[in-house]
Parts: structure tokens; C-alpha cells; sequence
């Protein structure tokens, strides 16, 4: 058995449905500098907190973060508290689930294809991503 890997990064605006996804080869420091660089460029203009679990190339020290970003590590073992974790269950359970794939690069169509759809569905993404405690904030 050989084990191939694909990453998916992806970062979500809970309030207006709308994200920010790559789908990479590896993850590492310079990776992650690049889906933060390319969030920051799909949401220009905004400020935005980007909630994240506790892997590595979250918090290297070579990460490049953007002046519009800010990074909030969560607690271990809370990926609940995380709005983008219920983009990934949505994928796996209507794109992935029960599913043998012929190979890596069938599994990048999916994965890009999933992608695609919901993020040409913003109400959905809302619905999926919208916690009662992210309503409750006050942005300004």
C-alpha cells in the first residue's frame, strides 16, 4: 500500500459565507505563508482573525503573517470552536464519504470540485459556518 497526501487550507467568513481555500501538495511554514498571503488577497480591505488548531506550521517561526491577519491559536482538541472544520465534514460526507478513489489527482477534482460548489454558495457556507457565539459579536 502506498499512501499519497493532498492538503487542503481553507479559511472562512462566517458572517457573509464567503472563504479562502488552496489545495496543496505539502504543508509547511512557507506553505501556510502562502494561503495566509492569498487569504489576505481575497479579502481586501478587511482585518481579519483567522482561528487556528495547534499543527506546526501554524506557529513557525518562519511564518509570514500579513498586516490585515490575525492568528488565534484555539485550545487543544477543540476543532468544534472552529468554523472551517464543518467545511471539511460538509466535504466528507457529500463529496468523499464511502468512496474509493483511483488516484491522487481524482481526489484533487473532488476536492476542488466540493470547493467550488460551496463557494458559489455563501448561504450555505453561512448555515455550515455560523455559530450563535460568531452572531453575537459586534463588528464594527
Amino acid at each position: 500500500m502506498i499512501r499519497e497526501y493532498v492538503y487542503g487550507l481553507a479559511a472562512v467568513s462566517p458572517q457573509d459565507g464567503k472563504f479562502s481555500a488552496l489545495v496543496l501538495p505539502w504543508v509547511d511554514a512557507e506553505a501556510m505563508s502562502v494561503f495566509l498571503a492569498q487569504t489576505s488577497a481575497d479579502f481586501p480591505g478587511e482585518y481579519c482573525l483567522m482561528l487556528l488548531d495547534g499543527a506546526g506550521w501554524h506557529r513557525a517561526v518562519a511564518l509570514r503573517v500579513p498586516p490585515t491577519l490575525r492568528l488565534l491559536p484555539l485550545p487543544p482538541y477543540s476543532p468544534e470552536l472552529n468554523p472551517v472544520e464543518h467545511l471539511w465534514d460538509h466535504l466528507r460526507e457529500n463529496y468523499f464519504g464511502n468512496r474509493v478513489f483511483p488516484s491522487l489527482r481524482a481526489v484533487v477534482d473532488c476536492l476542488c470540485q466540493g470547493l467550488s460548489y460551496l463557494d458559489s454558495q455563501p448561504e450555505l457556507v453561512k448555515s455550515l459556518t455560523c455559530f450563535d457565539w460568531i452572531k453575537a459579536l459586534r463588528l464594527t
